[in-house]
């Protein structure tokens, strides 16, 4: 059935991502208006809903607000916006103990819930739910509270081309449904993005297939600043098993005593860092791919034998039950991994209330750069991150002083690229394997140079598409890759996940900044 306003094409917001940014907002804007939330494939198509590990939150004990704020300052490595941090820490308790109202299932100890210690955690700070399945209860509660309000639409299979903007604002977007191929006009008094990351651009990645930068890309492409994208997370332990999908194993079971094994059976962590496995996660990544190189081939594997099996099978059910569906026993065997892209700390510059540096445009969640991750995320901040200033967003989107006659734009006009698909896949196919090559877990002058040369010819050559899912989604690829590698070419020093070998040390005189650009500055 479609709705009056889907027929007229307009609400008074749009929210682009049906995660758990996109799901926190529009429930907090449908108490000013009609929201529409678009999902670019099926309505549970999201990167939340992989989350595994769990959230962090002081809510423990033995935990305290400031040791989280500390702990978070810490990972980002000079980097983090104090101010946005403590707006985390402070405002993250209150929006859990909400989703706990409403019905949100955590794991408990008795009546007491349960928490686990991650990695650059002093304490025990990360609830879990369903063992290792915490993004899925997260929002499997904020689905049903939202598809309960009458406000929210939801609008599944649009993906989203381009943003509109009249007389220096943003007014909407234009979709494509490729369930019929048709290009629509949505506009809205406000638009949220709630896109999620672009993982997809490297050979290796956690991320889901539809992890491919649009909310990124369609920004850049309408002047919105982009801030701070050389910072991309590899996380240290995904399943690299002969084909099979790089499959995360979260770092929850590190924190439960896991251990990391050399081709010879050997503990290793020791030798890179005092807190071994525990340490953060671009030094455990950076640590794998060095003992790989020592020991000349990819045999790294995660130890669980020494942990109770009831114990594990419990706690991390999803895990257990995926590694059986490849012939491995995750209390019985030695799981081989290594490192894997995972997530992006910068993204569309925004405050602290989502706000863009193009009016009308709003973003939360990965997409987004506060300045709250800094140079490297703090395990489990994610989900936090999405609930928070997803619902800070919305707050701003109903607050913002908009007159707008909402007038329908002209047609988008998009000329017929003549490429293959073969022409699309070997591009797509190059594209990661030079980020995975030459703007990966470590990076130098020579080959970024290199990378951001062919990158931007890349991204020239995949300006004019067809409205195409695969087409598009090259596109945005294409420039979120050229953003990355021009961001990293031009920061001359190492912090956090960016790491040179031809400039190794953290350099504060010159670099205790953010980088921001427009995408035609680079």
């Amino acid at each position: 059935m479609i709705s009056s306003a889907q027929e007229a094409g307009r609400w008074d917001f749009i929210v682009i991502g049906s995660g758990v940014a996109g799901l926190r907002a529009a429930i907090e804007a449908a108490r000013a208006g009609s929201v529409a939330v678009l999902s670019k494939d099926a309505l549970r198509d999201t990167s939340s809903e992989k989350a595994q590990g769990g959230i962090a939150v002081a809510l423990s004990d033995e935990d305290r607000i400031g040791l989280h704020y500390e702990d978070t300052l810490a990972a980002g490595d000079g980097l983090c916006h104090e101010s946005v941090v403590r707006t985390l820490v402070r405002e993250g308790p209150a929006y859990i103990l909400e989703l706990i109202d409403w019905g949100a299932e955590f794991d408990r100890d008795g009546r007491r819930l349960a928490f686990t210690r991650e990695a650059a955690h002093r304490t025990r700070r990360v609830l879990h739910a369903h063992g290792d399945s915490t993004g899925r209860e997260i929002v499997r509660t904020l689905r049903a509270k939202a598809q309960a309000i009458p406000n929210i639409e939801f609008l599944n299979h649009y993906f989203s081309i381009d943003l509109i903007v009249e007389d220096g604002r943003c007014s909407g977007i234009w979709a494509l449904h490729t369930d019929s191929g048709k290009l629509q006009p949505l506009l809205g008094r406000s638009v949220m993005l709630a896109t999620g990351g672009c993982g997809q651009i490297y050979r290796a990645s956690s991320n889901p297939p539809f992890a491919t930068g649009d909310g990124i890309a369609i920004s850049a492409r309408a002047g919105a600043q982009l801030q701070d994208m050389e910072f991309i997370q590899f996380h240290p332990t995904t399943l690299n098993l002969p084909g099979a999908p790089n499959f995360l194993l979260t770092e929850a079971i590190r924190g439960e005593g896991g251990v990391l094994l050399n081709k010879a059976g050997e503990r290793f962590m020791g030798r890179y860092h005092t807190a071994a496995e525990l340490a953060p996660r671009d030094v455990v990544a950076r640590a794998i791919m060095a003992e790989v190189r020592h020991q000349g081939d990819e045999r790294i594997t995660l130890d669980l034998r020494s942990l109770d099996a009831g114990f594990v099978k419990r706690r991390f059910p999803m895990i257990a039950e995926t590694l059986k569906e490849y012939g491995l026993s995750l209390t019985a065997d030695l799981i081989p991994v290594l490192p894997a892209a995972h997530y992006c700390m910068g993204g569309v510059r925004t405050d602290r209330w989502g706000r863009t540096s193009l009016p009308g445009l709003f973003a939360a969640g990965e997409v987004a750069c506060n300045g709250v991750h800094g140079a490297n995320r703090l395990a489990s901040n994610s989900l936090l991150e999405g609930l928070v200033f997803g619902g800070r967003c919305g707050e701003a989107m109903v607050e913002e002083d908009a007159e707008l006659s909402l007038k329908m734009p002209d047609e988008l006009r998009m000329r017929e690229a003549h490429r293959s698909r073969d022409w699309i896949a070997k591009i797509r196919d190059e594209l990661r394997e030079i980020m995975w090559r030459k703007v990966g877990i470590e990076r130098c002058g020579k080959t970024l140079q290199e990378a951001e040369s062919r990158l931007r010819e890349i991204r020239e050559a995949t300006e004019t598409c067809a409205p195409d899912r695969d087409w598009l989604e090259l596109r945005n690829m294409a420039l979120v890759a050229h953003a990355i590698a021009a961001f990293a070419l031009r920061r001359e020093e190492s912090r956090g996940a960016h790491y040179r070998t031809d400039f190794t040390n953290r350099e504060d005189r010159s670099w205790l900044l953010h980088q921001v650009y427009a995408i035609k500055e680079l």
